[in-house]
């Protein structure tokens, strides 16, 4: 986990509740990038960490900030600026991990206001952010539509200081997950942490300049109490206003909440090993994927390629485990593990396991599911002594590729001829994680019968079939 600083909020920032404590994630040249982890709901649940992220510009990133943003693992950036302000400013860089979403959500010239008190600054903002929520709406659906789809995030949505624009996705976003209109308010006003910077940043833009505007990077609560309380008189409620406006129906927000939603106590990950009366629903769990796959483009399995034959064979010579909700739940998800894998890896030292056919139950499995599986897996990979946990997956499959990384995994070898099992071979991407160091280990893999490259090169084994890299 990549380390935060923890900001708590004192009587310096009046708009910001006292007794809290949230995280501001530490960038050079972002001051305004936070995780909205934590939130508590009204029905005690609590909006996941590590999963949807509110910025001001993306664009911004570059250098020692650009890998820090890289090592959060974020796969989709929602940039709600104006196509002009991009064009001026520039974008998130690209890279192959990364989806954009450009999602303009001010279709109106905006006048700033006159420079004078929060009393004249208030009711602007609140009138700003009125417009924005009627007529952005189509591009709030959007925005919407992707935060609710599990296979988006982590998720970052931004626009210049990750204030207005930003502040009332955040706020919508929140309402709609359950969190009290209180913390609403105090996320928003949370954006006075940072306004000093922004006032640096435009002072060394403008040596000898006059402040722009009294406002300038405010966000006092008011704003977005006047306006919640203008929602609900104009509608009845934030969430009668996504139904009406957005046509964010019951099955939207069911969505948005089981995907960034802890789970409901009692529905908890519980770990079991497979045995072969499972056959059956581990057949079911590896068709599903196969067809969710190819109904997302992702060239990697076919339905019906593997049987209940198979997962018995495979409980027979290594392990198979079982995800549930709960000790008496639902079947999350399933992998197996290996103890060899010479048809990938070659013949190897007893230093890895090796996992195969990750796959989850996409009606059962909470978010987060995948990365808690390939969890356990490393500890039991750990906890029978081996230091390494290795997977592949087909060279032309990067979406996959791009997953395993953001969850600590290091390409360090090409497989150009795996015999798949089914009949097939394709290219393999290689891919290991340390989970354990053990020097003995270390020194057995670097003499084993010169199989792996101990200075640094990379070297071709027997058979001249395939490569590794040297951070093996």
């Amino acid at each position: 986990m990549l380390a935060v600083t923890f900001i708590a909020a004192s009587a310096a920032f009046p708009d910001v509740g006292c007794c809290t404590v949230k995280t501001h994630i530490p960038f050079e040249r972002l001051h305004n990038f936070r995780d909205l982890g934590g939130h508590v709901t009204e029905d005690g649940r609590a909006v996941r960490w590590e999963q949807v992220y509110r910025s001001d510009s993306l664009s911004k990133l570059r250098g020692a900030d650009w890998d820090r943003f890289l090592a959060l693992g974020v796969r989709t950036v929602i940039d709600l600026r104006q196509p002009s302000e991009i064009e001026a400013k520039g974008r998130v860089p690209e890279h192959p991990t990364l989806t954009y979403h450009q999602l303009n959500t001010e279709h109106r010239p905006h006048s700033q206001p006159s420079p004078g008190p929060d009393a004249l600054l208030i009711p602007h903002l609140r009138e700003r952010y009125l417009t924005m929520a009627e007529d952005g709406a189509k591009e709030l659906r959007r925005a919407l539509e992707v935060l609710a789809d599990d296979g988006s995030g982590p998720v970052v949505f931004h626009c210049v200081s990750g204030k207005d624009r930003t502040g009332l996705l955040a706020a919508l976003l929140l309402a709609l997950l359950g969190v009290p209109e209180a913390d609403i308010v105090e996320d928003y006003a949370r954006t006075e942490l940072a306004t000093d910077r922004f006032l640096e940043d435009w002072r060394a833009e403008h040596p000898g300049g006059e402040q722009p505007w009294l406002g300038f990077g405010r966000a006092p609560a008011d704003v977005m109490r006047l306006f919640l309380v203008e929602m609900s008189e104009r509608y009845g409620s934030v969430r009668a206003y996504a139904e009406r406006l957005l046509g964010a129906d019951a099955e939207l927000v069911a969505a948005l909440r089981r995907n960034l939603l802890e789970p409901e106590a009692g529905r908890e990950l519980s770990f079991r090993r497979a045995d072969e009366s499972d056959a059956p629903v581990l057949v079911r769990l590896r068709d599903e994927a196969a067809r969710w796959q190819i109904a997302q483009g992702i060239a990697q399995w076919k339905p019906g390629e593997l049987g209940e034959e198979h997962f018995r064979a495979r409980l027979a010579d290594s392990e198979i485990w079982i995800a549930t909700l709960g000790p008496d739940g639902p079947v999350a998800g399933a992998w197996e593990l290996w103890w060899d894998d010479p048809a990938a890896w070659g013949p190897q030292p007893p230093t890895a396991g090796y996992v195969h056919r990750l796959m989850t139950d996409r009606r059962v499995a909470p978010p987060g599911t995948g990365r808690r599986m390939l969890e356990h897996a490393e500890r039991r990979v750990r906890a029978a002594g081996r230091s390494l946990c290795r997977l592949d997956c087909r060279a032309n499959n990067p979406r996959l590729r791009a997953y395993y990384a953001a969850a600590g995994f290091e390409v360090v070898g090409e497989q150009p001829s795996r015999d798949g099992g089914v009949g097939g071979h394709f290219a393999a991407t290689l891919l290991q994680k340390r989970v354990r160091e053990d020097e003995r280990q270390l020194g057995e893999r670097a003499a084993d019968g010169g199989q792996l490259a101990a200075d640094g090169g990379a070297e071709l084994f027997r058979g001249g079939a395939w490569r590794l890299k040297a951070t093996l």
